[in-house]
């Protein structure tokens, strides 16, 4: 049974605040490593020790953005509206939202066509059609200004699902990695795997031979309550990252992407051999265990909501009976779940896959 089927997060795991002030600092947090079937425990600090000269980390730098906006609707009822994806001609794809005690928010039906959604500024915004056919979460719309970047930084702050004690500054929602876009592009949701890492981490892991190949990936709005196919995102593989990621695979290094937006982002430059080429769009690809990573040896990404379907991503790299064993000792030893929580090392079984030979010694 894989832990899509078999597992139940108690609500006491989920991470309520960010590591820094559950400890001291945003590296403080534990590390759940699988090689194979064999699962061990350590402190996210000592990364460096568990990767070795020649592997290369592959980090996505997309910003996060102040993607939730207060609202109204036309009748005057109070919403959220949450940016997720900009279009090529300007739409904006959404997720409407309401406001529930607390400070969170719960889904509510988007549409009909036609509707309007007024927010600060007198910034309205026109519900167009679905992202999806028989789609009702995530909709087109049209913004009556063209700097809704802008608007985000001047009225927006980020995402919070219900989980998490109170609201956080946006600071807390960017990783070492984030890299502003000339066109104030970003992701609606926080990269969240390279949270843990700060430039004294980087540095070490870069001083031991380790490298590091950036890529970018602008995440959507991911539906906290149903288990759905990732949507298109934007992305860009560099011809840079895609040289260094061959060579360091000529020569034996292991590629390990860094949440699965890296992984999305390098499978998608990646032809039928594991060749990685300069490539930049949209891309719809979703890794599952039977089309299985064709570059990717490894990967460091966060505890996952068993409905997610970041999971079969997972069971791509690491097999479901490993991530159902993992996911099952990470409960037991009361791992912590989600942006703010733990994270997950998955590395190849190198023992299994290496040759087996007969001895010659006398």
């Amino acid at each position: 049974m894989s832990a899509r089927q078999t597992l139940r997060i108690p609500d006491e795991l989920l991470a309520s605040v960010p590591a820094e002030e559950r400890g001291q600092g945003r590296d403080d947090v534990r590390l759940l490593v699988s090689r194979g079937t064999a699962v061990s425990h350590h402190a996210f600090r000592q990364l460096p020790g568990l990767l070795r000269a020649g592997d290369v980390l592959v980090v996505n730098t997309s910003p996060t953005l102040a993607a939730a906006v207060d609202g109204a609707t036309a009748a005057g009822v109070r919403v959220v509206v949450h940016f997720s994806t900009r279009g090529d001609d300007g739409r904006w794809a959404v997720e409407l939202r309401e406001p529930v005690p607390g400070g969170s928010t719960r889904r509510c039906r988007g549409g009909p066509a036609g509707s309007v959604v007024r927010l600060p500024g007198g910034v309205r915004l026109v519900w167009e059609e679905p992202l999806a056919a028989g789609e009702d979460r995530l909709w087109w719309v049209r913004p009556s200004v063209d700097g809704v970047p802008e608007l985000l930084r001047r009225h927006g702050r980020p995402i919070r699902y219900s989980y998490t004690r109170r609201d956080q500054p946006l600071s807390a929602y960017q990783t070492v990695f984030a890299h502003p876009a000339p066109d104030g592009a970003g992701s609606a949701e926080m990269p969240s795997a390279a949270r843990p890492f700060t430039t004294g981490l980087v540095t070490e892991l870069v001083s031991r031979g380790i490298q590091f190949a950036p890529v970018e990936l602008h995440t959507g709005v991911a539906s906290a309550e149903a288990d759905e196919t990732p949507c298109p995102e934007r992305f860009e593989v560099s011809a840079a990252t895609a040289r260094l990621v061959n060579a360091a695979r000529a020569g034996g290094g292991r590629i390990v992407a860094v949440g699965t937006t890296a992984v999305r982002a390098l499978e998608t430059a990646a032809d039928a051999g594991g060749v990685v080429r300069a490539l930049a769009g949209w891309t719809d690809l979703v890794v599952t265990p039977g089309r299985g990573t064709r570059v990717v040896d490894g990967l460091l990404t966060g505890l996952h909501e068993p409905r997610a379907s970041h999971l079969l991503l997972l069971e791509a790299v690491a097999g479901p009976e490993a991530l159902s064993l993992g996911y099952a000792e990470a409960v037991r030893a009361l791992y912590l779940w989600h942006e703010f929580g733990d994270v997950h090392l998955i590395l190849p079984d190198e023992e299994a896959n290496a040759p087996h030979c007969e001895s010659n010694a006398l």
